[in-house]
């Protein structure tokens, strides 16, 4: 059996994640072809995305065959399948949201369709049954202005060599890049603002307020025309019912019989009865409970929406001595740009010129602004700025401090950090938690019923002794009653003010699942390096022997590693450096790498070996003492990795470096616990020893080192087994088998990093533990709110809906609860935009 494999942006350019529908496609139609025994994704590092791994015989199947199958499949799906992204003006509220998604379902060819409460539509369609203009025309159809199109993934792109835009961009006439005009039917499209611009719909609410309350007054008023007071309740009646009415039509030209229906069906029925104060009561709580819950999904929305405005929409390109002003759509890699002091940075890039602080608040949630420095050398070919410190990196939207900045261009602005951020915030909007999708499913058979018992209980007359219009009016208070407005709001409004509050603090959910399962969480496997530990090595010890001084052997120490490009070479020289920065340094000379062993030197006409125990068990005769190999042993049972370090036949000392703990792992455990989380293990590939001593320097008890990628799969299927609910945290890249095997996978540092950022259901962008128990914290105030709003709402419904039955509740107080509680919920959810970060 052999294995090849072949990029995932080769075969399907450009998808959004390894979760998109088109890779499980391919996944199915290649794996079990005759010769092909296997196919899966593995997830590589630095900024390469995911590959298709092919598993094939080749005693029955080619290596060229095998590539050549899986190119058709490609082609064929990119061919077959588009992706949009579309960004509406004036959906407001979670049920309109849902006419508009169950309108879009009845397109044919439509394969996938979700749409947030925020106007995001997420969609998939098959190009030969469907295009983009249809699409279109069923949105105009309700009435909806479009703010900008994108393609999810570009299927057109960069297959078998071309190298096509396919992204769309709205350019002030309607149309987009390619020249579809997606608001074709202009005359049609109308907004929600009215003659009160935004606030018309709670304008209306107050005025239909302020007339049922004069003539509700004027009816105390002896003497006085009953039609006078009716007048007014008529003019309430006008100004309550008005969106109503727009969108209960609206719903029903589509087939959907929502809430605004049966509102309306209860107002005109009170009407009907006589009963204008009531159905006018009725008119001005719903439309004010209409008007707040657009509020609240207006304040998610604007939240959201601000991520938008971080990034500047020009640059300062320098090119040679001269500096213009551009678009940041013009920037290519390797561009130069000028940034000047106290303002925002336009690209992800490297510090070529410079020193400044910079507030990356804005991408990584951290509160400090962080020292920005050149790199040591600008001519460099720099393809990965990964692999450079957080010093010299920069991202597009952070805002510089007092200095002025040359930066190097490494990503085009559609590819930038915060524009990955915001397409993937935006995706998580269209992405329905386990509870919404119980409540859509609920309500999708509760309204019909509803209907059904009405329709029954108007004919009540017939068996029980009472009036046609008793009959009725019970009828209408238990539509009222039965309404599930507050249950329609309750888990949207909560997921989004979650999910805009955890992105504002530099912690993206990806969605309403996520964010749930996040505060379900009783466990949590920890990668070692880069998540517990800082990720690279530091200089802990400096042991001197034979009467040699600490300065002395650093300085022997620091000349020799300084020559060397090995990592280990690079932090010993660093740290020494700074532990004696101003000592002046011997120069050394003929410097020679051993290969996994170590280095060796001329310093001052002496000859310095500096390296691992095995280096010197193979030089020569002349061994280290007893006592010299017994600290040896003891700093590396610490955890430590120890280079020896000998002079010509003296051994005068050792220096170790170890890979620490991060300053805050310690207080970041014992938070963790303090939110609920009772088991904490940390996994490695790293030997048992030094696993166990990092883990007795921040506190945490179950330690497995050693392990392969394989093996980390099976130990979080062991513990999911046990726990249920388990996180796996890891810098996105290597753990991503072990993080597709947890509840929540989440990414330590995303920021920049492309792969961390597809893989994760959760990223922290800053390389900050801390923000770990801010973000189960804030899962667990959502998912306690969530649950709050569906006690609340269908509580109320299984209150009300008796009561009116037997005749206990009317009208009036039925919707005094029932808007009550709407109003309550959508409060209640707001909350958790004010939610405090107190770690």
């Amino acid at each position: 059996m052999k294995k090849t494999e072949i990029d995932l942006d080769r075969l399907l350019p450009d998808i959004p994640d390894e979760g998109d529908c088109c890779v499980k496609r391919m996944i199915d139609l290649l794996e079990g072809r005759q010769g092909i025994e296997k196919v899966h994704l593995k997830t590589k590092g630095g900024q390469e995305k995911s590959r298709f791994c092919f598993h094939y015989n080749p005693a029955i199947i080619s290596l060229s065959r095998v590539q050549k199958l899986a190119a058709d499949a490609g082609a064929d799906f990119t061919k077959k399948y588009g992706h949009l992204l579309v960004q509406l003006e004036n959906v407001r509220h979670p049920r309109h949201a849902r006419v508009i998604e169950n309108g879009l379902k009845r397109i044919k060819g439509l394969t996938e369709v979700s749409v947030s409460r925020t106007g995001v539509i997420s969609l998939e369609f098959d190009k030969n049954q469907t295009n983009e203009k249809e699409v279109f025309k069923v949105i105009n159809g309700f009435g909806l202005k479009i703010l900008d199109v994108k393609n999810q993934h570009d299927h057109f792109g960069k297959h078998e060599g071309e190298n096509m835009e396919h992204t769309h961009k709205e350019d002030g006439t309607g149309k987009d890049s390619h020249g579809h005009d997606y608001n074709h039917d202009h005359d049609h499209t109308h907004d929600h603002k009215g003659i009160f611009g935004k606030n018309s719909e709670l304008v209306f609410s107050i005025i239909c307020g302020a007339l049922l309350g004069i003539g509700f007054g004027l009816s105390f008023i002896t003497g006085l025309s009953e039609w006078i007071p009716r007048g007014f309740y008529f003019a309430a009646y006008f100004f309550g019912g008005f969106y109503v009415t727009k969108e209960a039509c609206e719903a029903i030209s589509k087939g959907e019989f929502e809430i605004d229906f049966l509102m309306l069906v209860a107002a005109v029925g009170a009407g009907v009865l006589g009963q204008w104060a009531e159905g006018a009561l009725l008119l001005f709580l719903f439309s004010l409970g209409h008007a707040l819950e657009h509020f609240a999904m207006e304040k998610a929305r604007k939240s959201i929406a601000a991520l938008t405005d971080l990034a500047p929409k020009t640059a300062l390109l320098k090119v040679g001595e001269n500096v213009r002003e551009v678009p940041i759509e013009q920037l290519k890699v390797d561009d130069i740009i000028m940034v000047r002091p106290h303002t925002k940075i336009a690209a992800d890039g490297i510090v070529l010129a410079g020193n400044s602080s910079v507030n990356q608040a804005p991408i990584t949630g951290e509160s400090i602004p962080v020292d920005k420095s050149a790199i040591d050398n600008s001519d460099q070919n720099i393809s990965d700025s990964n692999k450079l410190d957080t010093e010299h990196r920069v991202f597009s939207g952070s805002i510089n401090g007092t200095g002025s900045l040359e930066i190097k261009v490494m990503k085009q602005a559609s590819d930038s950090t915060i524009s990955r951020v915001i397409k993937m915030v935006n995706e998580a909007q269209t992405q329905k938690s386990p509870t919404q999708q119980f409540t859509d499913k609920f309500e999708k058979y509760f309204v019909p019923s509803v209907l059904i018992l009405v329709a029954l209980l108007c004919f009540a007359f017939l068996v029980r002794n009472e009036t046609f219009n008793e009959s009725f009016y019970r009828a209408m208070a238990v539509l009222v009653a039965a309404s599930p407005c507050a249950l329609a709001i309750s888990t949207p409004s909560a997921v989004l003010s979650g999910v805009a509050r955890a992105a504002r603090a530099g912690v993206l959910i990806k969605g309403g699942r996520p964010l749930e399962d996040l505060g379900s969480l009783t466990a949590l496997a920890f990668d070692k390096t880069g998540t517990l530990t800082e990720g690279k090595p530091k200089l802990t010890q400096v042991v001197p022997q034979n009467g040699i001084s600490v300065e002395e052997l650093l300085k022997i120490v620091v000349a020799v590693e300084s020559l060397s490009d090995h990592p280990l070479a690079k932090a010993i020289a660093r740290d020494g450096k700074a532990r004696h920065n101003n000592v002046r340094l011997p120069k050394a000379s003929d410097v020679e790498a051993i290969m996994g062993k170590g280095i060796k030197a001329i310093l001052e006409g002496a000859t310095i070996y500096i390296g691992n125990l095995t280096l010197f068990e193979t030089l020569d005769d002349v061994k280290p003492s007893k006592d010299f190999l017994k600290t040896v042993h003891q700093l590396e049972e610490n955890g430590n990795t120890t280079m020896i370090v000998r002079k010509e036949k003296d051994y005068i000392g050792m220096i170790a470096v170890m890979d620490t703990p991060r300053g805050e792992a310690r207080k970041t455990l014992v938070a963790l616990r303090q939110v609920g989380i009772h088991r904490m293990v940390m996994l490695t590939g790293d030997n048992q020893k030094v696993a166990e001593a990092v883990a007795s320097q921040i506190g945490i008890t179950d330690v497995l080192g050693g392990l392969l990628p394989e093996q980390k799969v099976e130990v979080i299927k062991k513990i999911r087994r046990e726990e249920n609910k388990l996180a796996m945290i890891g810098d996105g890249v290597n753990d991503a088998p072990a993080m597709a095997n947890s509840t929540v996978g989440i990414a330590m540092g995303a920021a920049g990093s492309d792969v961390a950022l597809e893989t994760a259901d959760i990223a922290l962008m800053g390389d900050k533990l801390n923000l770990l128990p801010f973000a189960i914290g804030l899962s667990r105030k959502a998912k306690g709110i969530i649950k709050q709003n569906l006690w609340i709402s269908l509580g109320v419904v299984a209150m009300l809906i008796p009561l009116t039955i037997l005749g206990i509740a009317t009208i009036g107080p039925a919707v005094i609860a029932h808007e009550g509680s709407t109003l309550v919920v959508v409060f209640n959810a707001l909350r958790l935009l004010a939610y405090k970060n107190d770690q």
